[in-house]
């Protein structure tokens, strides 16, 4: 061989696959574009369903874009990628996942057409980072601001957000439910207002109907009372919450002690027998007359705890527990020792109830609670799980606009007033990137034209109606979804949170430009969709 001449050096493991340049950065594209395209045809109120059916055959039906991406068994990592883009929407605003996802089909798609006129993924990326920026610019610029404690705003905000679930049919009782629940949970925390949703428990029984879906000032336990000669029922009840087991300890180390008579077993049970006598003794000496116990209580517990007519629940998960002692104000006790009145709580009842084939322990009339309950009740497992699911969006909503105060308008208005106005920021705008913004307003579009499809009207039509009217500068302007006019979506009071929006074109803009930074994918052996490109590189 010549001097000089290349030899080819192995640096891969045999079997792994490379993908390099433009032909990795289509393969990524046009799987988040099939992504994208199934996921499409959920968005809005008459957005198709999905069906999805896992290995065990359990059948989940919804068109909630955050539950579909999740249940999705995807492979390919940019398919994972979309469905972390999806959860981390969700967990953010609780609503526009189905949107993020689109969007960011549409930005790659958009991209691509850049690309193919000879346009550097490094111009396209920065020409779309001037837009988002603009973007959110113009987005506080149309936001409308809103009183945060005014519930006719919070409720059709949670309306609009349950509006395209399955359980929509219900959906002024849910919102009603959602909003109380949220405003009972605000707290103020470094001069901002807080509304933690963890502290607003979900308990789900199937059973009734899902307008029997009711909010409770305190929390429910799926337990029972643990023994049946104790009350079902504690008006004025004073509470005592305790994380460790209400029975003898076993000792530290293994020991062995000889019995030579009956008389020295019987010893042992009644000292046996005092000692938890002693520990109930201390507890009731404090006037607690319910007891949450996050451990075990043993027979004799029960037995002495029954006799003082103490209401008692075991095994109590810590998480309910932790939201007790918010609602309550008492104090999770470790030290039985150390307890006193002042680590008890307080409720107006405690009681043990018979919720369809389950009996379930309610702990109601907590004076300003700061954690609630929402007992969701439905016909079937898949209609309780689905109003679950549109709860947590309108919770979600709802918190968004109680901390934020600013809603934009919804039915696509607010996503073509972008696009519309940056169009106008591009031509400000020199070079390549100029194109790669009027890209990126082009790709806000795909918001209205889907809903307009999904409502089976002419897309054409609508969205030259639609751009018309904004274009004589009625920024309102939306698609009515049920009617199919183009119509002021403010006074339709079609309203969604400002972050919802601002949070989908954020995120969806960062998901392409590290979409588009991809030049190269190197996938082991057996792990990967790519084709098979051979392990050799040449240097």
């Amino acid at each position: 061989m010549s001097e000089g001449a290349k030899i080819p050096v192995l640096i891969l493991k045999e079997g792994t696959s490379r993908t390099r340049g433009r032909e990795a950065l289509r393969l990524n594209i046009s799987v988040a574009k099939a992504i994208a395209d199934a996921v499409r045809t959920a968005l809005g109120p008459k957005g198709m369903q999905k069906m999805l059916v896992d290995p065990f055959g359990d059948v989940i039906i919804t068109h909630d874009g955050a539950t579909i991406m999740k249940e999705m068994e995807v492979e390919h990592p940019i398919a994972k990628m979309m469905v972390d883009l999806a959860k981390t929407q969700d967990q953010e605003t609780g609503d526009g996942t189905t949107t993020v996802v689109i969007l960011a089909g549409e930005l790659l798609s958009k991209a691509e057409e850049l690309i193919d006129m000879g346009i550097h993924p490094t111009i396209v990326i920065s020409g779309y980072r001037k837009a988002e920026k603009k973007a959110q610019e113009i987005l506080n610029g149309i936001s409308i601001d809103v009183a945060w404690n005014d519930e006719e705003v919070l409720k059709q905000v949670a309306e609009i957000a349950m509006g395209s679930k399955a359980v929509s049919s219900a959906k002024a009782h849910l919102s009603e439910l959602a909003v109380k629940a949220c405003l009972a949970v605000v707290e103020e925390r470094d001069g901002k207002r807080v509304t933690d949703i963890d502290n607003i428990k979900l308990e789900k029984k199937e059973g009734g109907s899902i307008f029997d879906t009711q909010l409770i000032q305190g929390i429910v336990i799926d337990k029972e009372v643990v023994h049946p000669a104790m009350p079902k029922t504690v008006a004025d009840a004073k509470i005592a919450l305790i994380s460790r087991a209400l029975e003898v300890k076993k000792p530290e180390i293994s020991s062995k002690i000889r019995i030579v008579s009956p008389s020295q077993i019987k010893e042992f049970l009644d000292q046996e027998k005092a000692m938890i006598g002693d520990l109930i003794d201390k507890i009731a000496a404090t006037g607690a007359n319910v007891v949450f116990c996050q451990k075990g209580i043993d027979d004799i517990a029960q037995h002495f705890l029954a006799k003082k007519g103490i209401l008692a629940v075991r095994r109590v998960r810590k998480s309910d527990m932790e939201k007790l002692a918010k609602a309550t104000g008492a104090k999770i006790v470790v030290n039985l020792e150390d307890m006193s009145e002042k680590d008890l709580g307080h409720a107006e009842l405690v009681e043990e109830r018979r919720i369809g084939e389950d009996k379930m322990v309610f702990v109601e009339g907590c004076k300003n609670p700061k954690a609630v309950s929402i007992l969701i009740r439905g016909g079937s497992k898949q209609i309780v799980d689905e109003t679950e699911r549109a709860l947590h969006d309108a919770l979600c909503v709802v918190r968004d606009v109680i901390e934020d105060g600013k809603i934009v308008v919804g039915g696509g208005a607010v996503e073509l007033e972008l696009a519309l106005r940056l169009k106008d920021y591009a031509n400000t705008l020199s070079g390549k990137e100029q194109a790669a913004v009027q890209k990126f307003a082009e790709a806000l579009e795909v918001v209205p034209k889907t809903l307009v499809e999904n409502s089976g009207m002419d897309t054409v039509v609508k969205m030259a109606e639609l751009t018309r009217r904004h274009a004589l500068g009625n920024v309102y302007q939306g698609f009515d979804i049920f009617t199919g006019d183009v119509v002021d979506m403010k006074e339709r009071n079609v309203i969604e949170p400002l972050r919802v929006v601002s949070h989908a074109v954020k995120s969806a803009a960062e998901f392409a430009e590290t979409i588009l930074k991809i030049d190269d994918i190197i996938a082991a052996a057996g792990k990967t969709e790519f084709p098979k490109k051979g392990a050799g590189v040449e240097t």
